[in-house]
C-alpha cells in the first residue's frame, strides 16, 4: 500500500491562519453532542469556521447556543460562539460540505438512515468514531459506505490520542485523518486543525480505524488490573503485549504495521491505557473491582465502545486464524469465566519460549 504521507510525517498545509481563511467556504456539521462531538466542533470552530452542531437534548442545545457550554459533557469548558447547536440533525447535514459523525457506533447505521437522505451530492462523511457495528463487524467507514450510500473517495476517519477533555482544555495534541482520496484527507486535516491541534494524513484507513478500535480491548484489560491492584510492571506487560497483538490483527486485516506504530496505534493506545479520563480504562477498572458487565454498563454515563467490540473482534480473529489472547481473557471476564485477579500478561502468551521480547 503507498502512502502519500507516512503516519508518523506531518502534512504540509499553508501557514495556519490562511488555511483557515481560504477554506471558509466548505460548511461544516458535526452530528452527537457527546464530549468528543463537542469537542471536535470546538476544534473546528477554534480553527475560524462556523459549525453546525447536532444535539438530541433540547436543554443542552439551549446551554450550547446561549451559556456557550456544556457542562453535562465538557464541564468547565467554554465553547467558542462559532459553534451554532441544533436538535434537527436532518437540516444540520442538509447544507453541510463536511459531515463529522460522532455518535456511538452501535447506532451509527441508525443515525445514517436518518440523516443520508439530507446529505447533498459531492458532500464528505468523516467518522470520528471508534468502534466496529457488533452484528456485522464492519469498520464505521464500511458502515457509511453502505447505510450512507457514498464511494469511498468522498469518507475519511478521524483517530489518534483523542481524551476529549484535554482536547477541550486545549492541551497539545495531534490526529491522524485517512482516506483513499488524498484530495479529502488533506481538506478535512485543514478543518481539523487549530493552535493546539495538528493533524496529520495517510492513507490507511483500515488501519486508522482498527487503531482506534483496538487500543480500547488493551485499556480494558489495563483497567482491570488497576481495579485489582497490580502494578505498573503488569501493566507495561500487558500494553506491549497488547501491542503487538492489535498489531498482528489488524495486518492481518489490510492494516499498514507502519499506522499501529504511529498516532492512531501507539499513540492511542498510550493515551487511552494511561488516562483516567478514558472509559474504557475506567470500565476494566470497574471490571477489577468486582462488578458484573451488567453492573459497568449501568455505571457509565458514556459508551465504553471497547465493551462492545470484544467479541466482533474475537469473531474477525477466529476467521483470519490471528491469536489474541489477552482480548480472549478480557471476553472471559466479561462472561464470568475469569476472575479480574487471574488476568495476566504471563497468561496471555502460549507456552513456547518468546524469543527477542
Amino acid at each position: 500500500m503507498t502512502e502519500w504521507y507516512p503516519a508518523t510525517s506531518p502534512i504540509t498545509l499553508p501557514a495556519f491562519a490562511d488555511s483557515a481563511a481560504e477554506s471558509e467556504e466548505g460548511r461544516v456539521t458535526v452530528v452527537g453532542g457527546g464530549n468528543w462531538g463537542t469537542t471536535f466542533a470546538k476544534v473546528v470552530a477554534d480553527g475560524g469556521r462556523d459549525v453546525t452542531l447536532a444535539v438530541r437534548r433540547p436543554d443542552m442545545r439551549d446551554e450550547i447556543n446561549e451559556a456557550h457550554r456544556n457542562t453535562h459533557y465538557l464541564p468547565g469548558i467554554n465553547l467558542p460562539e462559532r459553534i451554532r447547536a441544533t436538535c434537527d440533525a436532518v437540516e444540520a447535514v442538509r447544507d453541510a460540505d463536511y459531515v463529522f459523525l460522532s455518535v456511538p457506533a452501535q447506532s451509527a447505521r441508525e443515525n445514517l438512515e436518518e440523516i443520508k437522505h439530507a446529505v447533498k451530492p459531492g458532500a464528505a462523511i468523516v467518522s470520528l468514531m471508534k468502534g466496529v457495528e457488533r452484528s456485522t463487524g464492519k469498520r464505521m467507514s464500511e458502515v457509511v459506505a453502505e447505510a450512507g450510500g457514498l464511494s469511498a473517495d468522498r469518507i475519511a476517519v478521524a483517530s489518534g490520542p483523542n481524551i476529549a477533555l484535554e482536547i477541550a482544555r486545549e492541551e497539545p495534541t495531534a490526529i491522524v485523518v485517512a482516506s483513499t482520496s488524498q484530495e479529502l484527507a488533506v481538506e478535512v486535516a485543514q478543518i481539523a486543525r487549530n493552535s493546539y491541534l495538528r493533524s496529520f494524513v495517510n492513507n490507511d484507513v483500515i488501519g486508522t480505524e482498527f487503531g482506534g478500535v483496538l487500543k480500547n480491548l488493551i485499556a480494558i484489560a489495563i483497567g482491570i488490573s488497576d481495579g485489582v491492584g497490580f502494578g505498573e510492571n503488569t501493566k507495561a506487560s500487558i500494553m506491549t503485549r497488547g501491542l503487538a497483538e492489535i498489531t498482528d490483527f489488524a495486518v492481518a486485516m489490510g492494516a499498514s504495521r507502519d499506522t499501529m506504530m504511529g498516532l492512531a496505534g501507539l499513540g492511542d493506545l498510550i493515551a487511552t491505557c494511561m488516562s483516567p479520563l478514558s472509559r474504557n480504562f475506567t470500565a476494566g477498572r470497574l471490571l477489577g473491582q468486582g462488578y458484573s458487565y451488567q453492573d459497568v454498563n449501568s455505571r457509565m454515563e458514556q459508551t465504553a465502545e471497547g465493551l462492545r467490540s470484544v467479541n466482533s473482534i474475537l469473531v474477525l480473529a477466529r476467521e483470519r486464524q490471528v491469536p489474541m489472547p489477552i482480548v480472549q481473557q478480557i471476553a472471559h471476564v466479561l462472561e464470568g469465566k475469569m476472575r479480574p485477579i487471574d488476568l495476566a500478561p504471563h497468561l496471555a502468551t502460549d507456552n513456547e519460549i518468546p524469543l527477542g521480547e
